[in-house]
């Protein structure tokens, strides 16, 4: 029988979703699962973008250029505007969705055996399309205990060397909620200038910020231009993830011309998501702003209810809607399966992603969980009250 790939073998199981089965199986039984595990909101996608599914009125649903329509892309560009991003439509290629903007970023700037310093915990598939592209992610961890800020910047330069091709950050931070200051921001450019490094920086959450800090894009980072690739996605902003379009923006020409060689390589991106993602942009201030508070009291309610759980301890994400928590066990990848395997609470248990998959070391995270608070308050109160019970059953198993 021939064998798969060594690039196969090395590619990592998916944290958030590893366990599907195990909650499927759950649901067989007749156990009600909440879904804690990964970022799908269930807050309404925009009406604007529903009805222009409705409306759709074609004879044939064509091949898109390779990039994006442009009216979608110049869009995008008025969209950044209100954030102070100044960009052009060219400087614009749309992608199906953010994770194969990350991979064509990666494909088109990193050879085989090059570098990438990721702050961690991260976003898992980042392994798997550095692993992709051939290309190897070293980590600087950064601590529950100090919040999950920036590691100092000398650990980042203990790992620069001749094979070093970039930074790669998410800002707001998936899976921690962390915001990174304009000082760290700051750090980050003068590290990407001092040793000319890619910068690529993930800001899909840009809309969830809960505190007075600003937002600061790495295209708000002057002197390294040409530098930056971001990263983007309309996913999270929209409740859209099923429509997978995102946006890979970049100021350097040469980068641009290499990513448009994976894009033709692959065709087009999804055309009727393209048309969803276009309208929605016209959704109305009070929908971003209904969405916003709403995740604001999911905030509240996830982070007061994981820390009055005897030895749970979680910091106050800034951004995004995810938190990294502490729990009083050993091993959470073992807690996260047993929580869908063997344990049930009035017919009732939650799935979990356990935090040792944001990591690409092994015996980190070990007693840490992602938790994504989209689901609404009375759920993730009652999911509170069953993770309380887990933890009290789950420790008192040996004694």
């Amino acid at each position: 029988m021939p064998f798969i790939s060594e690039r196969a073998e090395l590619m990592p199981a998916s944290p958030i979703r590893r366990l599907f089965p195990l909650a499927q199986a759950a649901k067989a039984r007749g156990t009600k699962v909440y879904h804690l595990n990964i970022g799908q909101p269930d807050l309404p996608t925009p009406e604007v973008g529903l009805e222009a599914v409705r409306q759709i009125d074609r004879k044939v649903l064509e091949y898109s250029p390779s990039d994006g329509y442009l009216s979608l892309r110049k869009k995008l560009v008025d969209y950044y505007e209100q954030y102070q991003i100044k960009l052009t439509p060219e400087d614009v290629i749309v992608t199906t969705g953010g994770s194969e903007a990350v991979l064509f970023a990666f494909m088109s700037c990193l050879n085989p055996g090059d570098e990438i310093i990721v702050p961690e915990p991260a976003y898992a598939n980042y392994m798997a399309f550095a692993i992709s592209a051939g290309a190897t992610i070293r980590p600087v961890v950064s601590t529950i205990e100090q919040g999950f800020a920036l590691p100092d910047v000398a650990e980042f330069e203990k790992l620069i060397n001749p094979r070093t091709r970039g930074i790669l950050i998410c800002n707001p931070n998936n899976p921690t909620g962390y915001l990174y200051t304009r000082r760290e921001m700051e750090r980050i450019r003068d590290l990407v200038k001092k040793h000319d490094l890619f910068l690529f920086s993930d800001e899909v959450y840009r809309e969830f910020i809960y505190t007075g800090s600003p937002y600061i894009s790495a295209c708000h980072l002057e002197g390294i231009e040409q530098n930056v690739v971001l990263i983007d996605s309309v996913s999270k902003r929209y409740s859209e993830c099923g429509i997978r379009i995102g946006a890979l923006i970049t100021k350097n020409a040469a980068v641009r011309e290499a990513v448009m060689k994976f894009c033709q390589a692959r065709l087009s991106p999804p055309l009727l998501g393209q048309i969803v993602a276009e309208a929605s942009i016209d959704a109305p201030r009070s929908y971003s702003t209904e969405v916003y508070e709403e995740y604001i009291e999911r905030r509240k309610c996830l982070i007061d209810g994981l820390n009055r759980i005897p030895g749970v301890y979680s910091p106050i994400p800034m951004g995004a809607f995810y938190t990294v928590a502490r729990l009083p066990v050993e091993n959470s990848d073992d807690f996260c399966e047993w929580c869908l395997s063997d344990f049930e609470y009035e017919g009732e248990t939650i799935m979990m992603a356990p935090a040792s998959g944001f990591y690409s070391e092994p015996g980190y995270g070990r007693n840490e969980v992602r938790i994504a608070y989209v689901l609404k308050k009375e759920d993730l109160e009652r999911a509170l009250v069953i993770l309380g019970e887990a933890l009290k059953a789950y420790n008192s198993r040996n004694k």
